[in-house]
């Protein structure tokens, strides 16, 4: 499931991944959130928890995933990666330098300190 993260910065978009992220999530939320926010030709600006209990993605949200990444590939200005999670810190930090932007990886319990760096001025 991904649900919004309140009391975002203006200018930042917050999500939140809990349990099996489905194509269904990436259709009611994630896309139209991305959609918004790229509506007046800005640069995103997003904060990407991977909650505790993130369980990963369903066959059909990987698929949308990568649909999604392709379409928006260049849209991204910064991206705070929030998680615990071992395997995804690790791959963030080898391959984040593929991504166009900045993709820096925090902790879970350093949520502040990721809001207030995506919202910083590249």
């Amino acid at each position: 499931m991904i649900e919004p993260l309140e009391g975002m910065p203006p200018g930042v978009i917050g999500l939140r991944a809990t349990g099996k992220v489905t194509a269904e999530d990436y259709k009611t939320v994630l896309a139209p959130t991305l959609e918004r926010a790229l509506a007046d030709g800005g640069k995103v600006r997003l904060v990407y928890e991977l909650g505790a209990d993130y369980d990963g993605f369903e066959a059909s949200g990987v698929w949308q995933d990568l649909r999604l990444g392709a379409s928006h590939f260049n849209s991204f200005e910064r991206m705070a990666l929030v998680t615990d999670v071992d395997w995804i810190r690790h791959a963030a930090n080898a391959f984040g330098f593929l991504m166009p932007g900045e993709l820096k990886v925090f902790a879970l319990d350093e949520l502040e300190a990721a809001t207030a760096w995506a919202a910083e001025a590249a």
